[in-house]
């Protein structure tokens, strides 16, 4: 982090709002890059918001215009307003952007489970409604210790989908597949399968698509002939979810279905 960036006027002191996982993760980070963070919610903005010319809502989508709604009554100071959300833009922001100040999104590229996750190395989509608003982002996502990256204000919900599918479907991904072992009779299958998708997660890091392994991507459709009967005999719920998947892996392996 250069130093003279933890000092600019416009980011310190930094109001946060929302004190949930979010909120407190960047109160957290930007403390310790020597920004003064002030954490508060909604409802308790004074005196947090004295004198703060930066404020960044880190509150559920739904909720973000009412936040800054609430920022703006409390602190006529402002210069920026931002929000942590991925897919959604700067109209939620009127009541900022209404008054002249600027509007900003800094969205943290990472699974964020609790307050106390660390944010350092991770990618962060910036974008800003002026040019200076998006300057302050790339400086405030490079002292929270992330990197930060600039997404088209059109891509954000095709952005965030992608996220989503990256991190929330891997989850409920694994969950199925625990789930089908349960209903084999095999106990504990997140313990026995998270080496194998610790490992597969690493290798597709490594190598993208070419890491894909498995009866389709070496054409032993016997195989998935057999995993269709398994699940639609032990865990029927979870038929077409294998059908679409193992349509998408074949594409990946650029194999046809037999007798397609």
């Amino acid at each position: 982090m250069h130093p003279s960036r933890a000092n600019t006027p416009a980011l310190s002191p930094l109001l946060v709002v929302g004190p949930g996982r979010v909120g407190g993760a960047v109160a957290r980070a930007a403390n310790g890059a020597g920004i003064e963070a002030r954490l508060a919610g909604r409802g308790e903005l004074e005196p947090a918001a004295e004198g703060a010319e930066t404020a960044l809502l880190c509150v559920p989508d739904g909720e973000i215009g009412a936040a800054c709604a609430a920022v703006v009554e409390a602190a006529p100071a402002l210069r920026f307003v931002g929000h942590t959300s991925g897919a959604t833009g700067f109209d939620v922001l009127e009541a900022a952007t209404g008054g002249g100040a600027a509007g900003y999104s800094l969205h943290p590229l990472q699974t964020i489970p609790d307050d106390s996750a660390g944010l350092l190395g991770a990618p962060a989509a910036v974008a800003g409604s002026t040019a200076e608003a998006l300057e302050l982002a790339r400086q405030l996502a490079e002292a929270l210790g992330m990197r930060p990256f600039e997404i088209p204000d059109g891509a954000r919900a095709a952005y965030h989908a992608a996220a989503s599918i990256s991190s929330n479907f891997l989850v409920a991904l694994e969950e199925s597949a625990v789930e089908l072992l349960h209903d084999a009779g095999i106990e504990g299958g997140r313990e026995l399968l998270a080496p194998l998708v610790l490992r597969s997660a690493a290798n597709w890091a490594e190598a993208g698509g070419s890491a894909l392994t498995g009866p389709i991507a070496r054409g032993d459709e016997a195989t998935v002939s057999r995993h269709r009967e398994a699940i639609a005999e032990t865990s029927p719920e979870l038929a077409d979810l294998y059908r679409v998947l193992a349509e998408r892996t074949r594409a990946l392996a650029g194999r046809e279905e037999v007798g397609a």
